[in-house]
């Protein structure tokens, strides 16, 4: 349980504010109908193999079936030790809409069902009690329809799209490797069908997090803006069973002024003697040099360059990033400082982990949530039919294999073979 949430959730609604919560994989694929699309017409052929095909195309899975993604993006070069590079592999439901951007590279989007595409929201862990599961099921569904600005009819397409990252929210798809648990979180999002949380008559960024420092915090204090009644701070009581509850690193100095030197924030060859809080900054000293580095810096610098520079120490076994979070407090031990700290993610709205606590004790799902979003509780409201999501960008090369028969490219079907679209001046296909 603990390697799964530490794998996907730092906190994705919420990294980019309210709106913006955290994360693990759902499991295996459930059985799902055919997904309504607004494919080409039947009488439009697909191209043929090695066919350059202009800046769009469109896939259909097959009914009740999938695709499997694989895609390439282009090389980076990186001063990192063990740099690897990104790739892109995942099993998606619905249809593929692959198009070419000015620069060459390709964007992937999904569409399919908005109840298909909360299946495959990636938070926390399948395995959670129900009540857990069922709030944040319910969580995913309000902030995807509050960030989107939705306001149709029952059924009608969400026309805005919504991205897969921890900047929205986690969209993995159909997980790649099977997982009975998985079951327990479609269990959820279908007994929370149509529920969401309101707030004067629209939903509400119910943004979330993994792992509080105590307490969460007004959406003001850190996304700006005005106050929202139903994202007032909490005192947070139940998220103890969080490995990132309570924390602590030891950063050797001659670490830390490598780090900060590579970053631009110390000189190079300089030591470090001392790292000591000053209000919101860091202030660094050594070998007659002093420098104060906002905390949002420092912390940035040590988590970029930490497990870059040495993988195999940062971050430290148990821990998602170097310094998870920015409540903590600084010491100094012999030759090097001792960060502890509380807490992981941006700290506005639901905890999940204090969801899983509470669920614990007893609590409902409708409690939990009334419990962080000051009182509302989950009401019926209408729920678009289809929904756009962003999976990709940037891409050089994308691979396509259907599960099963019955897959469409234009109005020809698709064999069980792998389709290779490339990109360059123009999108071109061929099949393998």
């Amino acid at each position: 349980m603990v390697a799964l949430l530490l794998l996907a959730a730092a906190c994705s609604a919420g990294s980019s504010g309210p709106g913006a919560p955290t994360t693990a994989q759902p499991g295996s694929p459930a059985p799902g109908p055919a997904v309504p699309t607004t494919a080409p017409p039947e009488d439009e052929g697909a191209p043929g193999s090695g066919a350059v095909v202009g800046d769009s195309l469109r896939l259909q899975a097959p009914p009740g079936g999938s695709f499997l993604v694989t895609g390439t993006y282009p090389p980076i070069r990186s001063r990192c030790v063990r740099a690897e590079q990104p790739r892109l592999r995942a099993r998606y439901p619905g249809a593929l809409r692959i198009r070419l951007a000015p620069d060459g590279t390709l964007s992937l989007t999904v569409t399919l069902p908005f109840e298909r595409y909360l299946e495959g929201i990636a938070e926390v862990p399948p395995s959670w009690p129900m009540a857990a599961l069922e709030a944040q099921a319910i969580a995913a569904r309000s902030y995807a329809l509050a960030t989107t600005g939705w306001h149709g009819e029952e059924g009608e397409p969400l026309p805005t799209p919504i991205c897969a990252t921890t900047a929205c929210q986690v969209y993995r798809g159909i997980p790649l490797e099977p997982s009975p648990e998985i079951r327990r979180w479609y269990r959820a999002v279908h007994r929370t069908a149509g529920l969401v949380l309101l707030y004067q008559g629209r939903p509400a960024e119910t943004v979330y997090f993994s792992t509080s420092s105590g307490r969460t915090h007004g959406n003001e204090e850190v996304f700006g803006g005005s106050p929202l009644p139903y994202l007032r701070p909490v005192v947070e009581r139940d998220d103890g069973a969080s490995p990132l509850a309570r924390w602590r690193v030891r950063l050797p100095f001659r670490d830390l002024a490598r780090f900060l030197a590579e970053a631009g924030e110390w000189p190079a060859g300089r030591p470090i003697a001392q790292a000591r809080l000053r209000g919101g900054s860091v202030e660094v000293s050594g070998g007659g040099t002093s420098r104060l580095i906002e905390l949002a810096t420092f912390r940035g610098d040590v988590n970029t360059w930490a497990p870059c520079l040495m993988p195999g120490r940062y971050p430290p076994h148990g821990l998602p990033t170097t310094i998870p979070s920015r409540w903590l407090s600084l010491s100094r031990h012999g030759r090097a400082v001792v960060v502890s700290g509380r807490g992981w993610g941006h700290g506005v709205g639901m905890v999940q982990w204090g969801a899983y606590g509470k669920a614990r004790r007893g609590l409902s799902a409708a409690e939990i949530l009334a419990s962080y979003y000051g009182g509302l509780r989950p009401e019926p409201y209408p729920e678009p039919g289809l929904i756009h999501v962003e999976v990709a960008h940037g891409l050089t090369e994308i691979r396509i294999a259907p599960s099963g028969p019955g897959a469409r490219l234009g109005g020809e079907e698709l064999d069980r073979g792998r389709l290779i679209v490339t990109g360059g001046d123009q999108l071109a296909i061929r099949r393998r």
